[in-house]
């Protein structure tokens, strides 16, 4: 039977604002991409999301990100290796506290926004977020999330952290198996029914239709869809319902 990890963003609210709808996604998937304080989520917002992915069994990550609150994490930035691996290391701990305060832990990391498409090209930068992994692991092997065959994940293997290959239902992809940029038109996807016709391709053939036409082969153990969607909520309990309804098991990874 073909399996499917589904995450999605969660927790990505600041004091009184708040982003995601975190218990009702947390309903719908299996992985849960909570975010560490340098992108989005406070103290009392991680502590929440982690208490209610605690008790639905749903795994916690790491979402961590450049010292961006302001940009939401999503504008490049040049950060010197020794402090993005401090940084890095640094969100992970906090949230940590918090999972292991609701009876959870810090089962995996990823990373969010233009860190996350930094470190699919750019080497130092990806060693830079394995070393923080590493360090925060304290010789625990914390599993990373990334896109296949990108700088991050090749660089994770060699330092002996477990690698998880991840696709967007919701993004559209280049020819060459990258995220278009969201300053692209038509970079997000909202169109629920191509969502789910693209979750379906990517679960059972491995492959997504790209922005120019193109089948581009993407082979994936975890499926994200974002939190900060317009119909977060509905497109994700369609995604999941037309997943189980194809005879795809929706599960965590390994």
């Amino acid at each position: 039977m073909t399996r499917i990890d589904l995450n999605a963003d969660l927790g990505e609210g600041f004091g009184r604002w708040r982003l995601t709808d975190d218990e009702q996604l947390l309903s719908v998937v299996t992985s849960a991409n909570v975010a560490c304080g340098f992108h989005a989520g406070d103290a009392a917002t991680m502590r929440r999301v982690c208490e209610l992915a605690a008790e639905r069994g749903v795994r916690i990550g790491a979402q961590v990100s450049y010292r961006d609150l302001a940009g939401f994490g999503r504008r490049a930035m040049d950060v010197p290796p020794d402090e993005l691996a401090a940084e890095v290391a640094y969100q992970i701990g906090a949230l940590e506290v918090f999972a292991r305060a609701a009876g959870s832990r810090v089962a995996y990391v990823k990373p969010h926004g233009a860190l996350y498409n930094r470190v699919v090209r750019d080497e130092e930068q990806a060693a830079a977020v394995v070393d923080g992994v590493v360090l925060a692991g304290a010789g625990v092997a914390l599993p990373v999330l990334g896109l296949p065959s990108s700088r991050f994940l090749k660089v994770a293997e060699r330092a002996g952290l477990p690698v998880v290959t991840e696709a967007f239902a919701d993004r559209a992809y280049t020819d060459e198996g990258t995220l278009v940029p969201r300053t692209r038109d038509g970079a997000v996807i909202t169109d629920v029914d191509a969502v789910v016709e693209r979750s379906l391709g990517l679960a059972r053939l491995g492959v997504v239709t790209s922005h120019s036409g193109g089948r581009v082969p993407v082979r994936a153990r975890s499926l994200c869809l974002h939190g900060d969607t317009a119909g977060a909520v509905d497109l994700a309990r369609r995604v999941r319902a037309g997943l189980e309804s194809s005879g795809v098991r929706v599960e965590a990874f390994a």
